[in-house]
C-alpha cells in the first residue's frame, strides 16, 4: 500500500481488482475518510493538524457504524495505514485501549498522584495526545458502568488535546450503553460525540462475510494443502483485501498471539487456542476483538487429548454465544473430530453448534 495513495484511490483500485464490488453506500462512506485524510495531510501552520483544529466548526473524527460485515473496519484500516509516517497515529482495538486507561489510572493513584478523574483524566489525555494526534479504534462498544462514567470526561480532554477519532461500531451513538447501569452519567458522552464527529451509517444491505461464508464454506477437511488454499482464500475475501499483520493482547498477564490479522478477522492455528493454557475469559477477549476467525489445524482428539478438546468445546461455546463467525480447518468431520469418553455427550453439542455457524442464517440477528 502506497504513502502516497488516499482511502478513496486504494478502495477503487481494489473495485477495479475485484477484490471488492461496487457498493454505493461504501463508497459514500470511504470519501468522509477521504475527506477527512485529506484534512489532517494539508493542514498548516504550528502542529501538523492545527489547520482542521483551527476551525471551531470542524469535526474531529467520524463515528461510523452499521451492521456486521459491511466492511467498517477494512475502510477504517485503509484510512489509517494511508496516513503519513509523520503524522502520529496509532490503531487499537476499544477494549484494549480502556484496559490501558484504567492501568493508567490504577498508576497514578499508586504514586500518589489520586486527586480524582477529574484531575486525572485530562492529565492522560495529555499523555495520550503528545503520542498519538489521530487514534482509530475499532469495535466501539460500552458494557462497563466503570467506562461509561469516564468517557465523556477522557474524550473531551482528548478532543481540547486536539486528537482526531475514528472509530468504528455496530450502534448509532443513541443507542450505546442502552440500558446501562447509572446510563445518565454516560449521555454527556453521546452529545460529545454527536457534536465532534462526523456520524456515518454504513448501511449496506450486503453482509459480505455472511455471502462470503455461503459461497466459499466454513469448514474445510482433511488437512492439506487443499484445505490452507480454501482458508486462504475466505481470509482474503472476509477481509476485503486488507493487508494482514501480526496481533497479540493479554488477558491478566497471560499473552494470546495471532498470526494473521485484517480487516477485523483472526487467523490462529490450534495449537494457539487449544493447546495453551487458556479458559473462556481468553477467548472471550478474543470474541471482543475480532468479528470473524480462522482457526487452522483441528486435529482428531481422544483421551490422550482431553485437556485440548476440553478447551476447544470452551471456544466454541464462547464464539457461538458472542455470534462471532468461524471457519475451520480440521482433520476429520465435526462428528469425527472427537472420539474419547470423557466428554463424548458434550462434545455433541460442539459439534450441533460448529454446523450452525456455518448457516445462512447464524449471526443475522
Amino acid at each position: 500500500m502506497s504513502p502516497n495513495q488516499t482511502p478513496l484511490q486504494i478502495y477503487n483500485t481494489r473495485i477495479k481488482d475485484k477484490i471488492l464490488r461496487e457498493d454505493s453506500v461504501q463508497s459514500a462512506a470511504i470519501a468522509h475518510l477521504d475527506d477527512l485524510h485529506e484534512q489532517i495531510v494539508t493542514a498548516k501552520g504550528k502542529g501538523v493538524l492545527s489547520g482542521l483544529l483551527g476551525k471551531k466548526s470542524a469535526k474531529q473524527g467520524i463515528y461510523l457504524y452499521g451492521g456486521v460485515g459491511r466492511g467498517k473496519s477494512m475502510m477504517m484500516d485503509l484510512f489509517f495505514e494511508t496516513l503519513p509516517a509523520k503524522i502520529k497515529a496509532r490503531r487499537i482495538h476499544f477494549h484494549a485501549f480502556m484496559i490501558e486507561v484504567h492501568e493508567e489510572m490504577h498508576k497514578a493513584r499508586q504514586t500518589g498522584k489520586n486527586k480524582g478523574p477529574d484531575y486525572l483524566l485530562p492529565a492522560l489525555a495529555k499523555k495520550i495526545a503528545a503520542k498519538n494526534k489521530v487514534l482509530c479504534f475499532d469495535e466501539f462498544h460500552v458494557t462497563d458502568v466503570a467506562d461509561a462514567s469516564i468517557l465523556g470526561r477522557l474524550f473531551t480532554a482528548l478532543f481540547d488535546q486536539g486528537v482526531i477519532v475514528v472509530l468504528t461500531t455496530n450502534w448509532p451513538p443513541d443507542k450505546l450503553y442502552e440500558g446501562g447501569l447509572q446510563r445518565e452519567l454516560f449521555l454527556p458522552f453521546i452529545d460529545l460525540v454527536q457534536e465532534k464527529l462526523d456520524v456515518f451509517f454504513l448501511d449496506s444491505p450486503t453482509d459480505y462475510r455472511a455471502e462470503t461464508i455461503q459461497q466459499e464454506g466454513s469448514y474445510f477437511y482433511p488437512l492439506g494443502d487443499a484445505a490452507h488454499e480454501r482458508m486462504e482464500a475466505v481470509f482474503g475475501k472476509l477481509s476485503l483485501g486488507a493487508p494482514p499483520h501480526k496481533d497479540s493482547f493479554k488477558v491478566k498477564g497471560r499473552k494470546v498471539t495471532v498470526d494473521r490479522v485484517a480487516g477485523g478477522v483472526a487467523w490462529l492455528g490450534f495449537e494457539a487456542l487449544c493447546e495453551q493454557p487458556l479458559g473462556a475469559e481468553d477467548y472471550l477477549a478474543l470474541a471482543a476483538r475480532y468479528q470473524a476467525i480462522l482457526l487452522e489445524g483441528v486435529p482428531k482428539m481422544g483421551y490422550d487429548r482431553r485437556n485440548e478438546a476440553k478447551r476447544f468445546m470452551t471456544l466454541i461455546d464462547v464464539l457461538y454465544d458472542e455470534r462471532v463467525r468461524l471457519i475451520l480447518s480440521a482433520d476429520a468431520p465435526p462428528d469425527k473430530l472427537y472420539f474419547g469418553k470423557d466428554y463424548d455427550f458434550e462434545f455433541d453439542r460442539t459439534v450441533s453448534r460448529i454446523l450452525e455457524m456455518g448457516s445462512a442464517g447464524y449471526g443475522a440477528e
